[in-house]
C-alpha cells in the first residue's frame, strides 16, 4: 500500500497520504503506476464521452485530454517540453541538463507541446466519432500505456542523469521481470476490455505494445545525451507512449 499511495501521491493531484519516500518504495509505485493510470483514464474517459455525446467527437477529445493533462498538473508534459529543449539544443549533458531545470519553456519544447496535443486530439476524435464506448477505451488505453511506459524507464540497468529529484529517487529501481509482468497485465486488461470487438480487441495490446516501444526509444535516446534519467524524461516517456498508442489505434 506504501507504493500505491506514492505512485497516487505522485503522478495525480488526488490527495493521498505518502507515509514512504524512499527507493524500495519508490520502486513498487512504478510497478503501480499502470493503476493510477486507469483510475484517471477512467475519469478522463467518462468526461469525453459525455462531452462527445452531447457536442461531438472533436469536443470529446478535447475534454479527455484536458482532463487528464488537469489530474496530472499537466506533469508530463512539462516534461515532455522540457526533454525537447534540452535535446534539442544540441549541447553537453550538463548544459542540457540546466536547460531541462529552467523554469520558461523555449521553442523546441513549444513545438513539441503543440504537435503532440494535435495527434492526441485528433487520434482521440476520430474514436469518438465512431462511438463514446470506443473513444472512451481509446483515452483508457491511452493513459495505463504512459504509465507502464514509467516502469520501463526505471529498470536497474537505467542511471539518473543526476543525484537529486524524483528520476534519481526512482532510477534503477525496477527489474526487468516486474516491469514485463505489469505491462502483460495491463495489456491482458485492455484487450479483455474491448472484447466486445470480437478480434479487433487485439488492438488495444497492440496499442501498448507500439507506446512503450516509442517510449524506450525516447529512453535510449535520452540516457545516451544526458547519461541518465530525471522525471522530465519520465514524464516525456508517458506522453510519448500515451501518443504511440494513440497514433496506432488510429490506424487500426
Amino acid at each position: 500500500m506504501h507504493g500505491l499511495r506514492f505512485a497516487f501521491g505522485t503522478l495525480s493531484v488526488l490527495r493521498v497520504r505518502v507515509d514512504r519516500w524512499d527507493r524500495p518504495t519508490a520502486g513498487r509505485a512504478m510497478l503501480c503506476a499502470p493503476l493510477v493510470g486507469l483510475v484517471l483514464g477512467a475519469l478522463a474517459a467518462a468526461a469525453g464521452a459525455l462531452v462527445g455525446w452531447r457536442a461531438g467527437g472533436l469536443l470529446g477529445a478535447v475534454a479527455a485530454v484536458a482532463v487528464l493533462a488537469a489530474l496530472t498538473r499537466g506533469l508530463h508534459l512539462d516534461g515532455l517540453a522540457d526533454v525537447a529543449d534540452g535535446l534539442g539544443s544540441g549541447k553537453p549533458a550538463e548544459d542540457a541538463l540546466r536547460i531541462m531545470k529552467q523554469s520558461d519553456i523555449g521553442p523546441f519544447g513549444v513545438l513539441t507541446l503543440v504537435l503532440v496535443l494535435l495527434a492526441q486530439v485528433a487520434a482521440l476524435a476520430g474514436q469518438f466519432s465512431v462511438s463514446e464506448w470506443r473513444g472512451a477505451l481509446a483515452v483508457l488505453t491511452a493513459a495505463v500505456t504512459a504509465r507502464c511506459a514509467l516502469a520501463w524507464g526505471c529498470l536497474r540497468s537505467v542511471p539518473a542523469a543526476r543525484p537529486g529529484g524524483l528520476g534519481a529517487m526512482v532510477a534503477g529501481t525496477v527489474p526487468v521481470g516486474g516491469a514485463l509482468v505489469v505491462s502483460a497485465g495491463a495489456a491482458l486488461g485492455l484487450g479483455l476490455a474491448g472484447w466486445g470487438e470480437g478480434w479487433s480487441a487485439l488492438r488495444y495490446p497492440a496499442a501498448l505494445a507500439v507506446g512503450v516501444g516509442c517510449s524506450w526509444v525516447l529512453l535510449r535516446r535520452c540516457v545516451r545525451r544526458l547519461d541518465g534519467i530525471t522525471g522530465d524524461v519520465l514524464g516525456a516517456m508517458a506522453e510519448t507512449a500515451a501518443t504511440g498508442a494513440l497514433v496506432l489505434l488510429a490506424m487500426t
